[in-house]
């Protein structure tokens, strides 16, 4: 006879353990750790009651962080261990999912097309691939609506330190800002092109390439 054993939560609430996984999530799909705003856009919270539930978590020891940078959250070695133990949790009690949207056929933004019916599914993983390397971004601004990238879209990108000239890049600026622009390697200086005409270009010599952007996705 199997028992199923509770899930480990060690007096925290989910909001906690939900702040706990994106922090993790980010910093091992990026390479550096989110900052406060960051994590409160990601989940629709103020800055206010995500500041509140990480001294929580720092009090609790899943958190670590230097007061004099911004990108310093880091979980804990008991962080890693809840975390763990919740994945395995739901290894062996895994949640009913679709295998993806159904995909039925094609339809013209033309001329009209033959209806021909199929029985195929569309999903993410089918498209870009999966794995630690691949990962989403909500885009905010409307400085690549040239690119067809606006408010709201989410970039599928992959984690790159290299990028040729004119591929869409996600690129740090100065060590703090993450944006999505162009990329052009110029003499001395690199330089990120935005697609709208109302944005100036970004020139820096302190510019870190962290992602290629690969495509996106738009919900109306």
């Amino acid at each position: 006879m199997n028992l199923q054993t509770a899930k480990p939560t060690n007096q925290f609430t989910p909001r906690q353990l939900q702040l706990l996984k994106a922090i993790t999530a980010f910093k091992a799909s990026r390479c550096y750790s989110p900052t406060i705003a960051e994590l409160a856009c990601e989940m629709g919270i103020s800055r206010s009651t995500a500041f509140e539930h990480i001294t929580e978590l720092r009090r609790k020891g899943l958190l670590s962080s230097s007061p004099a940078k911004a990108r310093s959250l880091k979980p804990t070695s008991k962080a890693q261990k809840l975390l763990s133990s919740l994945a395995d949790y739901d290894a062996n009690f895994p949640a009913e999912s679709s295998a993806g949207i159904p995909l039925v056929g094609r339809v013209a933004a033309g001329l009209p097309i033959e209806a021909i019916e199929n029985s195929d599914r569309l999903s993410i993983n089918s498209h870009f691939a999966t794995g630690d390397n691949v990962f989403a971004l909500e885009v905010t601004g409307d400085s690549m609506t040239g690119d067809g990238i606006c408010d709201g879209d989410y970039v599928i990108c992959r984690k790159s330190s290299v990028a040729n000239n004119g591929q869409l890049v996600v690129a740090i600026v100065d060590n703090d800002n993450a944006t999505v622009k162009r990329f052009y390697k110029e003499k001395d200086k690199v330089r990120l092109q935005p697609s709208n005409d109302d944005y100036e270009p970004i020139y820096s010599d302190n510019c870190r390439i962290e992602a290629l952007v690969l495509g996106l996705v738009r919900k109306f």
